[in-house]
């Protein structure tokens, strides 16, 4: 592509995440004048009940067939060690906590940003793949993430953690419905429908709130985290793209999950276990940045091959 090209595909990217923006703005603005944030109702709702039914309807109604899902989840898989181990090989390359900062350089914000980015860029399939593979991701940092901080050397054993049990459970029912092939009354499906599609917009507003409201103090290792969890991510992506043999719109949708910044939930956690909460904080502000920047230029790239 010429330049002018690139840049009307990159103007016409920002168009489409425009919604993003403009719900992450709320929040932001909503922090800014110091509002008051029901931040815990707002996530007991989202990871108790919002999610859980996004994840069921979404599963339940997909056009991918089982055996599609199945190489998702594997996958997906394949892409979390590959960033883990990345990311733990580059954190120690630069000296930094490799237990501490390891969840917050491999697991991505597949939820807050992952899930509207991929619907806005492709679509019903790309929403379906997008929460299978964020269903893998919380399992997974809410289990193997949180663990690897409770054992690093500076946890504070103080605080216990919490699975998602609500999102397991849900996915399960939803495939054990597509297994044995049982269809759920229209209307059961329709309110689960309704009460899964203000998932994104609440996650987008507490994403901008968040955002606006963590500590700035460490930025400089923040930013080096931040960029490890997004080399970590495109190392991953490429190997997804280029290494399965996976369908091009399924395995552009995974990649751009690979290629989230920094997870909120990661700095939370960061901070409830370990001194460098304010390290966990800076990468979420300096990978979000950049993916923001850089972002139109990835789904094109992906787009480009479907």
């Amino acid at each position: 592509m010429n330049g002018m090209s690139w840049a009307a595909q990159y103007v016409h990217i920002l168009g489409v995440l425009l919604p993003v923006f403009v719900c992450a703005g709320i929040g932001v603005g909503w922090a800014v004048k110091k509002l008051h944030f029901p931040g815990e109702f707002i996530s007991t709702l989202v990871t108790s009940v919002t999610t859980p039914a996004l994840v069921f309807h979404t599963i339940a109604t997909t056009e991918l067939h089982d055996t599609m899902l199945l190489q998702i989840l594997g996958a997906t898989c394949a892409g979390i060690a590959i960033m883990a181990c990345v990311a733990a090989l580059m954190l120690r390359a630069l000296r930094l906590p490799v237990a501490s900062l390891l969840p917050s350089a491999t697991f991505p914000n597949g939820g807050n940003l992952g899930l509207p980015i991929s619907y806005l860029a492709f679509g019903e399939i790309g929403l379906a793949v997008a929460v299978t593979v964020f269903a893998i991701f919380s399992l997974s940092q809410h289990t193997l993430g949180v663990g690897l901080l409770s054992m690093s050397s500076n946890a504070n054993g103080s605080v216990k953690r919490k699975l998602p049990w609500a999102i397991v459970l849900s996915c399960g029912a939803a495939i054990f419905l597509r297994t044995l092939d049982i269809q759920l009354p229209a209307p059961f499906l329709a309110s689960a429908k309704l009460v899964g599609s203000i998932t994104v917009p609440l996650m987008l507003i507490s994403l901008g709130f968040a955002l606006a409201t963590v500590s700035r103090s460490s930025l400089g290792a923040g930013t080096l985290v931040g960029s490890i969890r997004l080399l970590s991510g495109l190392a991953g992506a490429v190997v997804v793209i280029y290494g399965m043999n996976l369908p091009a719109l399924v395995s552009a949708a995974i990649a751009l999950q690979l290629l989230m910044p920094v997870a909120v939930a990661s700095y939370l956690y960061t901070e409830r276990f370990t001194s460098v909460g304010a390290i966990s904080a800076g990468a979420v502000l300096a990978s979000t940045g950049i993916f923001i920047v850089v972002s139109p230029l990835l789904i094109t790239w992906m787009t480009a091959r479907i």
